[in-house]
């Protein structure tokens, strides 16, 4: 699925108007986006959190040469799917 296909399913299910449901849908990835800027979690409850972890630096190995190489620490976006999104995908 790609986010036209969302904003589609979004669109029919709310009877509003494509355009619409696009706006809506860039609205809640902003706020989610921005969330994750500013150091906070956003949750939706009963579909999983999203939150942002610390990965430290790290050595690591460039598989062509063998050669070692140091990998920067950086700021990844991390989700952990809710009770309800992981029953339903499991059964």
């Amino acid at each position: 699925m790609n986010k036209a296909d969302l904003v589609n399913i979004m669109a029919a299910s709310a009877g509003i108007s494509n355009a619409q449901a696009a706006k809506a849908l860039d609205g809640c990835l902003d706020g989610i986006a921005n969330a994750l800027k500013d150091g906070d979690k956003a949750t939706l409850v009963g579909f999983g959190t999203f939150s942002v972890s610390q990965r430290p630096a790290r050595t690591g190995r460039n598989p062509r040469t063998n050669e070692e190489i140091q990998i920067p620490a950086k700021t990844v976006a991390k989700f952990k799917p809710g009770k309800a999104l992981a029953d339903a995908v499991s059964g």
